[in-house]
């Protein structure tokens, strides 16, 4: 039987998980409220705290599962990409545990993760399938033909979509993460209030560095008008700023579907909790007549599970990892 312990610590939450033959167990996750003063993420800051949560997390999974380290098959862990010294928090730890178990270790791409997250859907999507993998760092089309066969399509040649919206927020003067704060505001908006604008690039890449640079224009030069543009405004820029985002996302989504023929697609992501994304990503399939998947909010962000089920199929494949092994900061 098949225990797996998995660690996640590639930015800001640190989390474990219990998988038993693929499925989880449990899934703690803590997040570090720290970083919201300073409006983003210090790396410092973030593997210090990992540090001091890692232990505590490991056991809460553990208990939760009722599962003793005695009973663990492998160990698996987010080896990157990420910040590099909070990765090398959860690294350390899965090798000294590992260790002292003599137990298999077992290096995870943290976004074929997010890619794998899909699968722990009781209705996962069935392959080959297209995914969207969207979250504050990375902005990615993904085709998998089978769990450990994951081609990138296409990425952002800039800002990710989460890191444009958490900018977009910090300009607006919304409390950190942005993303959920616009989502919220965006409810209450006219998306088509205002207009901005879609970069012109290759048809699978991303760009969203300008429409963050017209915000900031557009807000600047309402605010030497009026004082209290900003909050006069604020729900339709909101919407109108997450709408064109959104636009812009299921486009290159759409023409990857009907070029690649897939009759199953994804999104995953911490930007796949996006209330209107999820809602128009439903609606995209059904236009296009192919099955839509969404993975819980629970999976969506930085999760522990999502490590643990990337490691079960490489676990199954033989494919493991020794103690030389080293976190990385990019790659897919």
């Amino acid at each position: 039987m098949s225990v797996i312990l998995a660690i996640e610590s590639s930015c800001d939450e640190t989390s474990a998980a219990i998988l038993v033959e693929g499925k989880v167990k449990s899934n703690v996750i803590s997040s570090q409220l720290e970083h919201k003063e300073y409006g983003g993420v210090i790396p410092e800051l973030a593997s210090r705290l990992h540090q001091q949560h890692v232990v505590r997390v490991v056991n809460e999974a553990l208990t939760a599962a009722n599962i003793a380290p005695e009973q663990l098959s492998a160990i698996a862990f987010t080896r990157g990409p990420g910040l590099l010294g909070a990765l090398l928090v959860g690294t350390s730890f899965a090798k000294g545990m590992a260790l002292a178990l003599d137990i298999p270790l077992v290096e995870v791409n943290h976004m074929q993760a997010h890619v794998l997250a899909n699968f722990l859907s009781p209705t996962p999507p069935s392959f080959p399938f297209l995914c969207l993998t969207v979250s504050g760092g990375h902005t990615q089309l993904v085709l998998a033909k089978n769990h450990l066969d994951l081609e990138l399509v296409g990425e952002s040649i800039d800002d990710a979509a989460g890191e444009a919206f958490d900018k977009a927020a910090k300009i607006m003067g919304l409390s950190y993460p942005g993303g959920p704060e616009i989502d919220k505001l965006a409810r209450h908006g006219n998306p088509r209030a205002f207009a901005f604008p879609k970069a012109n690039i290759d048809r699978f890449s991303f760009s969203f560095s300008g429409i963050k640079t017209s915000l900031l224009y557009l807000l600047k030069a309402g605010l030497k008008v009026d004082p209290e543009y900003v909050q006069k405004h604020l729900a339709d820029v909101c919407a109108s700023y997450q709408a064109k985002i959104i636009d812009i996302l299921l486009e290159k989504m759409a023409d990857a579907v009907m070029e690649s023929g897939v009759k199953h697609m994804a999104i995953a992501g911490g930007v796949s909790a996006n209330s209107e994304l999820r809602r128009r990503f439903v609606e995209l399939g059904s236009t296009l007549n192919v099955e839509p998947h969404i993975p819980a909010f629970e999976y969506c962000t930085d999760n522990a599970a999502m490590i643990g089920i990337a490691g079960y199929y490489k676990l199954l494949d033989g494919q493991v990892a020794d103690l030389s092994v080293t976190p990385y900061t990019r790659g897919f």
